[in-house]
């Protein structure tokens, strides 16, 4: 049963256009649209502030990895607050959910993996990883090596530095971003290079060779990779691409850094990407499914010899100066501990295992629609990549504003996800999803490409 309009819903969009700044979005196409404000959620539903009912396919933003609604989450948050709400990692402090949350992260993840920095997400995530880099070569006596390189469509967050690694025009443009020092090598688009597995994988590790050679192998501190690009399209490179880049970065002698900001805890199907091929990354950054998006946290993670790169070659008794007032916060860091057990004790994790055949069912399901190009998929994320013709692969032209318009026909079907501007649309349900929820997403998500196919202007196109 729809809930009642929120009584002030009105003065609540007037204050939104006058005052807040939302994230990635035209500021002035915002203020006149106007907002839409989610009023609560249960687990897999929402409830927008007009009480429109909606199966969010995307987890918030990649991220409500256990759904809305989880009370022992709450409960973990609140018995935090009251116990202690803040506390400071300067000074040699700590907290106790902190410092637990440190060692179940390196319990969890690769075993390369021994050392935690606990930030606020996951741009603060790759932030923290650039900057302890630059440390690391600066320590251990290679200063020269100070170039990045990242994967074309890559998302790495969008701080002053990450956004440059991110390779997405929005975050670069009027930034001056990408920086001298920040490279691209082509994605693993199998879609649309037409390459098949064997030769896409050995074309991303030529490119990365070649990019290396390019610069010189004394002057490229890392490669930084997601194990599928998220933000990018949901790009799903072929099983094993991860590992053959691991090896190559290994014998390159540059860092291999693994985002798994959006792939970790369960998304893809293991606790981490990672797992499924056995890569042992020299960095990881989480965030995103770490908290379930119910309070602020990311994680950087990092081997024993790039921790011990960095201090012992510090000065004696030098701080080294990266911090922020809340890192490991206490509260943040007791939410993802219950998060985390939820995953494994709740059987939230063992459920995503049970339930993704159904999603994929869902998606390849769409293959024959005349607008459906590509379904991609691994785990709990996926994606449908819409063409105006199958044969050639061709895209719709940006003029039709094709992208709002599946968002806006999903929205009024009941339906939340990620519809990207080149006509992809990226899905990421929550772990907690149930058979008879991945029905209802067909139903409404078939019915939103058919209304949008209907379109005269859209047929026209696909002449």
């Amino acid at each position: 049963m729809q809930s009642p309009a929120h009584p002030h819903l009105d003065a609540l969009v007037s204050l939104d256009r006058e005052h807040l700044i939302h994230p990635v979005a035209p500021w002035r196409k915002h203020e006149q649209r106007g907002v839409t404000v989610l009023e609560s959620g249960r687990g897999a539903w929402l409830t927008d502030a007009s009480g429109h009912q909606l199966l969010d396919v995307f987890a918030g933003l990649w991220c409500v990895n256990v759904g809305y609604g989880q009370e022992s989450v709450v409960q973990a948050a609140a018995e935090q607050m009251r116990k202690l709400p803040y506390a400071t990692g300067y000074f040699h402090f700590g907290s106790e959910p902190a410092i637990r949350l440190a060692a179940k992260l390196v319990e969890i993840t690769p075993a390369s993996l021994t050392r935690v920095y606990l930030t606020l997400g996951g741009s603060e995530a790759i932030d923290a990883a650039i900057r302890l880099i630059t440390q690391f070569y600066n320590n251990t006596g290679r200063p020269a090596k100070k170039h990045f390189i990242s994967l074309e469509r890559g998302y790495h967050g969008s701080s002053s530095t990450g956004s440059g690694l991110t390779a997405l025009p929005a975050f670069h443009r009027g930034f001056d971003m990408p920086l001298p020092t920040q490279h691209y090598i082509a994605s693993p688009y199998s879609y649309r290079t037409g390459l098949d597995d064997a030769a896409q994988i050995a074309a991303s590790v030529a490119a990365l060779r070649a990019k290396v050679a390019q610069l010189g192998a004394e002057n490229v501190a890392a490669f930084f990779c997601e194990p599928i690009q998220g933000s990018g399209g949901v790009i799903v490179p072929p099983k094993g691409w991860l590992k053959a880049m691991s090896v190559a970065a290994r014998e390159l002698d540059i860092l291999f850094v693994v985002d798994e900001v959006i792939t970790g805890f369960g998304r893809t199907g293991p606790m981490f990407a990672c797992d499924a091929e056995g890569v042992q990354p020299d960095l990881m950054t989480l965030a995103k499914g770490l908290t379930s998006g119910y309070a602020p946290m990311g994680a950087m993670l990092m081997s024993e010899a790039v921790y011990a790169g960095i201090a012992d070659g510090a000065p004696t008794g030098a701080a080294i100066g990266h911090g922020a007032t809340y890192s490991a916060h206490p509260v943040s860091a007791a939410v993802a501990l219950e998060v985390l057990r939820l995953y494994e004790q709740g059987g939230l994790l063992a459920n995503g295992h049970r339930v993704a055949p159904h999603f994929a069912a869902v998606l390849d399901g769409l293959r024959d629609h005349p607008l459906v190009g590509d379904s991609r998929h691994r785990g709990l994320l996926g994606a449908l990549e819409l063409v105006s013709d199958k044969a050639s692969k061709r895209g719709f032209d940006a003029a039709l504003g094709l992208s709002d318009r599946i968002f806006d026909a999903g929205y009024r079907n009941g339906l939340v996800f990620r519809s990207f501007g080149d006509h992809i649309l990226g899905f990421a349900p929550a772990l907690c999803f149930t058979e008879d929820e991945f029905a209802i997403m067909g139903t409404r998500l078939k019915k939103t490409l058919d209304e949008i196919l209907a379109a005269p202007d859209v047929r026209a196109a696909m002449k």
